[in-house]
């Protein structure tokens, strides 16, 4: 989508995990924040003067509000249907490990015991992944918030199968605290699939067309829908 605009994008493999090398278990969410940081700070060398967006998908959107509260420039934010507390990622994530014991009932005690694991110090294995107590924590810890210093913009973009239904109620609920620390807010819901869930490759046009139209034009605070 840099395209349009004639500038660049700078695309992050945050590892190690899936296309990139190296364990997951080797994965820091600090180290995963300073890489943001230091890819915002290469493209501004190499596009002076030109507008810096962080973009975020899901709990990526975690790591752009963290990259952005720590960069010594001003920045905006895309947000893809962005998760607004980590622990409640973390909290799926556990759920994976608990699968096959949910139909009998035994889900909560898998869950309860990975919990003590990480708190003792032990990384556990789930779904072929290597869950270290620092990256839990990490993950308990982070928050969708504005950043404190420069406010800019932040597009929030949802998708859902009926997008005249507006935001859903957690974005709804968490808007006002944006416009309130000065940001200027556009947040749209668009119609398409929960593509990040689906196994197979799957196309979201009004999402990259709600894209492309919000960085083309500056975002302006809209009423926010009650929840």
């Amino acid at each position: 989508m840099g395209h349009p605009f004639n500038n660049g994008v700078c695309v992050i493999i945050a590892g190690p995990h899936g296309d990139s090398a190296g364990d997951f278990g080797d994965a820091r969410w600090e180290t995963w924040v300073q890489d943001v940081i230091d890819a915002a700070r290469w493209l501004a060398r190499r596009h002076p003067g030109a507008p810096l967006w962080l973009w975020g998908h899901r709990a990526g959107a975690l790591l752009a509000a963290a990259a952005r509260e720590r960069l010594d420039a001003p920045a905006d934010l895309l947000l893809w249907q962005p998760v607004q507390q980590g622990k409640a990622l973390l909290q799926q994530f556990l759920r994976l490990k608990a699968a096959a014991q949910l139909a009998d009932g035994g889900g909560k005690a898998v869950i309860d015991g990975v919990r003590r694991a990480l708190a003792a110090g032990q990384s556990v294995d789930i779904a072929g992944y290597t869950l270290t107590p620092e990256m839990a924590q990490a993950l308990e810890a982070a928050r969708l918030e504005p950043a404190s210093a420069h406010p800019g913009q932040v597009v929030w973009l949802e998708v859902a199968t009926d997008p005249a239904g507006g935001p859903s109620p957690a974005t709804a609920a968490a808007l006002p605290r944006w416009l309130a620390a000065g940001w200027a807010v556009d947040a749209r819901t668009v119609a398409g699939p929960s593509f990040w869930q689906t196994t197979e490759i799957e196309d979201a046009p009004a999402l990259v067309d709600a894209t492309v139209a919000a960085l083309g034009a500056p975002a302006t605070p809209r009423p926010v829908p009650a929840a």
